[in-house]
């Protein structure tokens, strides 16, 4: 049948539009069948992230235990859980008080994690914590507390549950981290340092698992947004233009939800690494390897420029 040349790029999208249409209809039923009976853990899931990933993993069937600092905060997103889904489809989360600041209570933590089902499938390490100050601002006592949340506990955590996976040889561990795990900006030392340790731990234990048939995945994001950044002020001090558009696009974050996507993808492809950020700091990460002095030298020319702005 002869068509019209004119019809020939709207058809194209049609036909274009149905494909990716049926394609996101096809994933969205083999995310709730792969992770349906699933043990999942998930910390800080009272966070944004957090109970988004919950409200996913909780709709495909998962067995959910969710970890959070604040008990009543937990029995609040239990019961957002359970009055929206089908009791027939769905398991009560099992709720755990897990606070990473307190390192002795990590054992006792591990045990009642591993208690609710005695195993654990999938474990997503969430918790997150973040510092902006200069250096010479930020005592040693605030540098170990926000190792201990940022690295120390979600590896602690993750050696916990390390010998039931490589027992029954599965398991997939999962650590949201930072695009700052990769990339260092000027006034987030602590915070940068203890997501490139995090980074390099779940690197190393990667390769040390794979072996035993459990992924390891990493996430590297920029900040998570919950709303839309305030609009900067027009009186507000100008930095150099390019140190400052790099800021900005660090600081650009992603929505919980389109973030919890990326996490329930990659346990559904078992992906091993996400880079979820916008063109520039995905730049500046090629910048960083390739010609580090240049980057060097735009985030120095930034931070003299604000600085000057502040005298």
């Amino acid at each position: 049948m002869w068509v019209p040349s004119s019809a020939v790029l709207p058809l194209l999208i049609v036909v274009a539009a149905g494909v990716y249409y049926i394609y996101n209809e096809v994933l969205r039923f083999m995310s709730k069948s792969l992770v349906r009976n699933k043990v999942v853990v998930i910390t800080d899931a009272v966070s944004g992230l957090g109970s988004a990933c919950a409200q996913l993993f909780h709709k495909g069937g998962a067995r959910l235990i969710l970890c959070g600092t604040s008990w009543d905060k937990l029995e609040s997103l239990f019961e957002s859980l359970t009055s929206e889904s089908d009791p027939k489809e769905t398991f009560s989360p099992k709720l755990v008080l897990l606070d990473f600041s307190d390192m002795d209570s990590m054992e006792d933590v591990v045990a009642e994690v591993l208690e609710c089902y005695g195993c654990v499938d999938v474990l997503i390490c969430n918790s997150s914590v973040k510092l902006k100050a200069p250096v010479q601002n930020i005592s040693l006592e605030l540098d170990r507390n926000i190792m201990d949340i940022n690295y120390f506990g979600p590896s602690s955590l993750a050696k916990g549950v390390l010998p039931s996976m490589i027992s029954r040889r599965t398991g997939h561990i999962i650590l949201v981290n930072s695009i700052q795990g990769r990339l260092a900006v000027p006034f987030r030392s602590s915070y940068a340092a203890s997501k490139h340790a995090a980074q390099a731990f779940f690197d190393c234990l990667r390769s040390e698992v794979e072996e035993y048939g459990i992924i390891v995945s990493t996430i590297s994001h920029t900040f998570i947004n919950a709303s839309e950044p305030p609009p900067v002020e027009e009186s507000e001090p100008q930095q150099n233009a390019l140190a400052a558009y790099i800021s900005s696009q660090l600081t650009h974050g992603v929505s919980p939800s389109v973030l919890a996507n990326e996490i329930v993808q990659a346990v559904n492809r078992k992906r091993r690494e996400v880079v979820l950020a916008h063109p520039i700091p995905r730049v500046a990460l090629y910048l960083r390897s390739l010609f580090p002095a240049s980057l060097f030298a735009v985030l120095s020319a930034g931070v003299k420029d604000s600085v000057l702005a502040e005298m």
